[in-house]
């Protein structure tokens, strides 16, 4: 069954209920690669409940998107995707305040476009996802993402729009970090919620277009969320209002990323390339807003 345009936008939700733990955030943590060295007194605060537990902002991009009653739902009638085919595309997330440790939260999902790229191009669907603290109604972010359907283009729906991409300074990286993963990295990682089997099932992943399983999108945006952290924000995750990225390229388990930085000011440029792969661009149009001093 094709996309039907006018269908797929009045499809979204609002109330939907979820929460979080400690664990969900350790858990989380250690999914995106902190604690490789297992005496880092910097990194012990985000995987260890000693003191005041730290959240990765990108912990963000995990939170369940839990249950709302029937009549706050409305699903597509007239469309499918094949998820099996389906890859991230962009993210952004403006925080409104710091993540807590632990959390009941509500949120409303809507979407914002469908871009067709044509037959056999795929399609590009943009959705709005605004969440908030249960009991008092605070805000705590708003996610903008797209994902690339990349078996449901031919539909008929225009191929341009959605928001405009973040630009990379042409100038030299005032700071370049390099963060590994780990060759079993996606199996801890999809237990913060992704059990999609491209990242973890050879035969699937092969059955797709791609030669072995790849790391979850969202796990190489987090290892990097890492590197802004601990090069530019002194690991103080309140610092950082919003962190943007387009995801470019696949990256394989194991490969290490080389994430590139630039600075003005408050507002970081950053990407991510494959070490292993020289050339291979994995994350780009990243931006950071980063707050208050260092």
């Amino acid at each position: 069954m094709p996309i039907d345009y006018d269908d797929m936008m009045q499809s979204g939700a609002t109330g939907l209920a979820a929460s979080y733990d400690e664990k969900d955030v350790m858990l989380y943590a250690l999914g995106v690669g902190f604690m490789r060295n297992p005496l880092d007194e910097q990194e012990l605060p985000f995987v260890y409940e000693g003191g005041t537990l730290k959240v990765v902002p990108t912990f963000a991009s995990v939170i369940s998107r839990g249950e709302a009653p029937p009549q706050r739902q409305r699903m597509p009638q007239k469309s499918s995707i094949n998820f099996a085919m389906v890859v991230d595309g962009e993210r952004r997330i403006t925080f409104h305040k710091p993540l807590p440790a632990s959390c009941a939260v509500l949120a409303d999902e809507r979407m914002l476009d469908i871009l067709d790229k044509g037959e056999g191009k795929g399609a590009v669907l943009i959705q709005e996802r605004v969440v908030r603290q249960a009991d008092s109604g605070e805000k705590l972010f708003t996610m903008v993402s797209s994902i690339f359907a990349r078996g449901d283009g031919g539909f008929g729906g225009k191929p341009q729009g959605g928001p405009a991409l973040h630009e990379i300074p042409e100038r030299a990286p005032d700071h370049v970090a390099e963060v590994d993963t780990h060759a079993d990295q996606a199996f801890l990682y999809a237990l913060s919620g992704d059990r999609n089997p491209l990242h973890r099932d050879p035969a699937f992943a092969r059955a797709v277009g791609f030669p072995r399983p790849i790391l979850h999108g969202l796990c190489s945006y987090g290892t990097a969320c890492r590197a802004v952290l601990a090069t530019l924000a002194g690991y103080q995750p309140e610092r950082i209002r919003q962190f943007d990225v387009r995801f470019s390229k696949p990256v394989f388990p194991g490969e290490t990323l080389v994430v590139e930085m630039w600075t003005d000011g408050g507002t970081i440029s950053w990407r991510a390339g494959v070490k292993e792969r020289p050339g291979t661009i994995a994350l780009n149009n990243g931006l950071c807003l980063l707050e208050g001093p260092a």
